[in-house]
């Protein structure tokens, strides 16, 4: 018989959901501080996950909710390439490239 896979279940941080992990997309801070995107989920340090979806990389902007998960001040221009980043992986998903 064969077993149930379990699915990896992750929270976004902006509308609060717990989504499957694979429809998420980590933002990473490390120990030096540098907050970057984390496309492979697996870079050491402190992660938060928001939907992929560019609604949500908006609202992540105007609320500077990742200030409030990484306890530091992020700058506008990551919220900038993050909004960029979104927008890009939601049309490749939509052309079935990925």
């Amino acid at each position: 018989m064969a077993t149930k896979r379990k699915i990896p279940l992750r929270k976004s941080v902006v509308s609060g959901e717990v989504i499957d992990k694979r429809d998420l997309l980590r933002i990473v801070r490390n120990k030096e501080g540098e907050v970057f995107i984390d496309p492979t989920g697996k870079q050491n340090g402190r992660g938060a996950y928001i939907k992929l979806d560019n609604e949500e990389a908006q609202l992540a902007k105007k609320k500077q909710v990742l200030n409030r998960s990484f306890s530091m001040e992020v700058p506008e221009s990551f919220y900038d390439e993050l909004i960029a980043y979104v927008d890009h992986k939601v049309k490749r998903r939509e052309l079935g490239l990925e």
